[in-house]
């Protein structure tokens, strides 16, 4: 790879892009139930640009931070920062000047409120969650996602220019759904978060107490899918993929909870994949609803 595409590399690697496409993936949908219809194609593509450019800005000072955790476990010892790619200065002028410009480009062509919430979502994230939170309490990820649940807040309102309930439930749905996807996680990555001193849930507690809070978590998500239904309003699209969706994710709550009683967690894996497959098909259903509006009646 030539030095200038590896560098390139880097830069966008430092952004965790994997993450940035699972945050953009619910905006859109967001956005078309807003309109309930097809936004203006300018407008989306102002609001995913500006939603990435914030998201990339708090992933690299997420790196930063981390940088020495990350030299530590095995799953992070490829980032940039850790291999040496790029300098902490670089990656600080990098994040600094993209987290600006996303606000910017928020306030300018989508709208103030829209920014402020990116702006928002992105010190949280900095200040609360990496900072204050992840080194400190086995709640991290819990609080820590309410970060992650607000490009949906910000696809909102730059249809509508505001918050309304709608838009807080599904705040609250992806708010819920964080721990039961990320947990799994760090079952996996268990001995690496406990070599970097990190307290996740899976470090300081058993796998059964564990899996009894994805339980929880997941009973909790699937409620608040079906709060949507009467205040969205819904149809039949949505419906039916909530309700299969949810009692899908729920046998796999409890399928993973009946093997940490049994002591025999061997793919949590399986738990974080289907979540990020549940999370994608319930916010196309989200989307496709008011396009094709079937009412419960």
């Amino acid at each position: 790879m030539k030095p200038f595409t590896r560098k390139l590399a880097a830069y966008v690697a430092l952004t965790k892009p994997r993450v940035i496409e699972l945050l953009l993936i619910t905006t859109v949908p967001v956005m078309i139930l807003a309109q309930r219809g097809i936004p203006n194609l300018w407008l989306v593509l102002a609001t995913l640009l500006g939603g990435a450019l914030s998201a990339g800005s708090a992933n690299a000072f997420n790196m930063i931070i981390d940088t020495d955790i990350d030299k530590i476990m095995n799953r992070t010892q490829k980032r940039p920062l850790v291999t040496g790619e790029l300098t902490k200065l670089n990656a600080q002028i990098f994040a600094t000047t993209i987290g600006v410009v996303s606000v910017l480009w928020l306030g300018l062509a989508v709208n103030w409120l829209s920014a402020g919430l990116a702006l928002a979502a992105e010190l949280f994230y900095i200040f609360i969650y990496t900072l204050l939170l992840k080194r400190r309490t086995p709640q991290n990820i819990v609080w820590g996602g309410a970060a992650g649940s607000m490009p949906v807040l910000i696809g909102f309102s730059a249809v509508t220019n505001t918050v309304t309930l709608t838009g807080l439930i599904l705040f609250l749905i992806i708010f819920l759904w964080t721990p039961p996807h990320y947990w799994p996680l760090s079952i996996k990555y268990k001995d690496d978060y406990q070599a970097a001193n990190v307290p996740m849930l899976p470090v300081v507690s058993e796998p059964i107490k564990v899996a009894q809070q994805i339980l929880i978590y997941s009973y909790a998500m699937v409620l608040v899918t079906f709060w949507l239904i009467p205040v969205g309003p819904m149809g039949w699209v949505y419906t039916i993929s909530a309700l299969v969706g949810g009692g899908w994710f729920i046998y796999e709550a409890h399928r993973l909870h009946t093997l940490a009683k049994k002591d025999a967690v061997t793919n949590p894996m399986r738990l974080f994949h289907f979540s990020i497959s549940y999370l994608t098909v319930l916010f196309i259903a989200v989307g496709l609803d008011p396009l094709f509006f079937f009412p419960i009646s």
